[in-house]
C-alpha cells in the first residue's frame, strides 16, 4: 500500500529508515500503523522519527513514543519521557487527557491503544493534542 511520507526536520536516515522498515513490514494492522504515524508526525513540527527498539519511534530532543508491534488488540503506542530514568519516574507529570486515551503503566510511561482506522480517525484531534502536551515534558 503506497503512502506519502512527510519530510520532517531530522536526518534523512530517520525518515528513510522508518519508510524502509514499514515497506518491509508484514503486519495485520499496517494501514493503522501508517495512519497513526501520520497523526504523530502532523501533531507538531518538532517531532521526528526513527527506528528504536526495533519499531518505528518518535522523538523531539529524546525518544518519547514507540509502536508496540506485538499488540494483539489494535495498534498501540507506548509513551515515555526518554530512554534514561529521570525525575518524572518518581514524581509523575500531569498530562491533560479529557478523552481518557492514556492507560498509565508507571509514573513515566503510558499506553495508547486504537482499535482500527475508524478509531484513529475519531480520536485523531484528541490524540494530537495529548501528544503536544506530552512533548513539553521530554
Amino acid at each position: 500500500m503506497p503512502t506519502t511520507l512527510k519530510t520532517i526536520k531530522t536526518s534523512a536516515s530517520g525518515t528513510d529508515a522508518v519508510a524502509t522498515f514499514l515497506a518491509a513490514l508484514e503486519h495485520p494492522k499496517k494501514p493503522e500503523i501508517i495512519a497513526l504515524r501520520r497523526v504523530m508526525l502532523d501533531a507538531d513540527e518538532s517531532i521526528a522519527e526513527g527506528i528504536k527498539w526495533n519499531a518505528p519511534s518518535f522523538c523531539t530532543s529524546e525518544y518519547f513514543a514507540t509502536f508496540n508491534l506485538r499488540a494483539k488488540d489494535g495498534v498501540q503506542l507506548i509513551l515515555h519521557f526518554g530512554a534514561k530514568k529521570n525525575d518524572i519516574a518518581t514524581t509523575g507529570v500531569a498530562i491533560p487527557d479529557p478523552s481518557n486515551l492514556l492507560k498509565w503503566l508507571a509514573k513515566d510511561r503510558a499506553l495508547v491503544t486504537f482499535r482500527d482506522l475508524d478509531d484513529i480517525a475519531a480520536k485523531k484531534s484528541a490524540f494530537a493534542e495529548l501528544i503536544r502536551h506530552w512533548i513539553k515534558h521530554v
